[in-house]
Protein backbone atom coordinates (compact mmCIF):
# COMPACT_ATOMS: atom_id res chain seq x y z
CA UNK A 1 0.00 0.00 0.00
CA UNK A 2 1.39 3.74 -1.06
CA UNK A 3 1.22 6.41 0.82
CA UNK A 4 0.86 9.84 0.17
CA UNK A 5 1.49 13.25 2.18
CA UNK A 6 -0.49 16.76 2.74
CA UNK A 7 1.23 19.95 2.61
CA UNK A 8 2.02 20.08 6.36
CA UNK A 9 3.20 16.33 5.99
CA UNK A 10 0.76 14.37 7.38
CA UNK A 11 1.13 10.87 6.09
CA UNK A 12 -2.52 9.47 4.22
CA UNK A 13 -2.60 5.55 3.32
CA UNK A 14 -3.93 5.03 -0.34
CA UNK A 15 -6.00 1.66 0.77
CA UNK A 16 -8.99 2.97 -0.83
CA UNK A 17 -10.38 4.67 2.07
CA UNK A 18 -12.13 8.28 0.91
CA UNK A 19 -13.08 8.73 4.56
CA UNK A 20 -9.66 8.69 5.70
CA UNK A 21 -8.17 11.25 2.90
CA UNK A 22 -11.44 13.19 3.85
CA UNK A 23 -10.31 13.55 7.43
CA UNK A 24 -6.71 14.33 6.80
CA UNK A 25 -7.92 16.98 4.83
CA UNK A 26 -10.00 18.52 7.23
CA UNK A 27 -7.58 18.54 10.07
CA UNK A 28 -5.09 19.90 7.62
CA UNK A 29 -7.92 22.92 7.04
CA UNK A 30 -8.94 23.12 10.33
CA UNK A 31 -5.78 23.10 12.19
CA UNK A 32 -5.36 25.74 15.09
CA UNK A 33 -3.66 27.52 12.97
CA UNK A 34 -6.20 27.84 10.54
CA UNK A 35 -9.35 27.77 11.64
CA UNK A 36 -10.45 29.97 8.48
CA UNK A 37 -9.78 28.97 5.44
CA UNK A 38 -11.21 30.00 1.77
CA UNK A 39 -12.11 27.94 -1.08
CA UNK A 40 -8.97 28.86 -2.57
CA UNK A 41 -7.48 26.73 0.37
CA UNK A 42 -9.08 24.06 0.15
CA UNK A 43 -8.28 23.88 -3.11
CA UNK A 44 -4.31 23.88 -2.55
CA UNK A 45 -5.06 21.30 -0.45
CA UNK A 46 -7.23 19.04 -2.51
CA UNK A 47 -5.07 19.87 -5.54
CA UNK A 48 -1.46 18.67 -3.44
CA UNK A 49 -3.18 15.16 -2.33
CA UNK A 50 -4.66 14.36 -6.35
CA UNK A 51 -1.26 15.98 -7.57
CA UNK A 52 0.23 12.89 -5.61
CA UNK A 53 -1.88 9.85 -7.00
CA UNK A 54 -1.03 8.13 -10.37
CA UNK A 55 -4.30 7.74 -12.51
CA UNK A 56 -5.49 4.61 -11.22
CA UNK A 57 -5.55 6.03 -7.66
CA UNK A 58 -7.15 9.16 -9.30
CA UNK A 59 -10.05 7.10 -10.79
CA UNK A 60 -10.20 4.99 -7.73
CA UNK A 61 -11.19 7.78 -5.19
CA UNK A 62 -13.28 9.50 -8.17
CA UNK A 63 -15.28 7.20 -8.58
CA UNK A 64 -15.45 6.70 -4.48
CA UNK A 65 -16.74 10.21 -4.00
CA UNK A 66 -18.89 10.43 -6.75
CA UNK A 67 -20.95 7.45 -5.38
CA UNK A 68 -20.80 8.82 -1.75
CA UNK A 69 -22.35 11.99 -3.22
CA UNK A 70 -24.62 10.02 -4.94
CA UNK A 71 -26.03 8.13 -1.54
CA UNK A 72 -26.11 11.67 0.40
CA UNK A 73 -28.18 13.28 -2.67
CA UNK A 74 -30.03 10.59 -2.45
CA UNK A 75 -30.72 10.64 1.34
CA UNK A 76 -31.43 14.74 1.13
CA UNK A 77 -33.54 14.06 -1.72
CA UNK A 78 -35.63 11.49 0.29
CA UNK A 79 -35.60 13.48 3.78
CA UNK A 80 -36.89 16.46 1.87
CA UNK A 81 -39.60 14.63 0.70
CA UNK A 82 -40.74 12.56 3.71
CA UNK A 83 -40.72 16.54 5.18
CA UNK A 84 -43.16 17.50 2.54
CA UNK A 85 -45.61 15.03 3.29
CA UNK A 86 -45.52 15.54 7.23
Amino acid sequence: MRSITTATGVTISLDGDLLAVLEALYRELASAERLEHTFEDTMTAIGHIIDQMNEDERRAYLTESLFLNTVTYENEKAGAYLKKLT
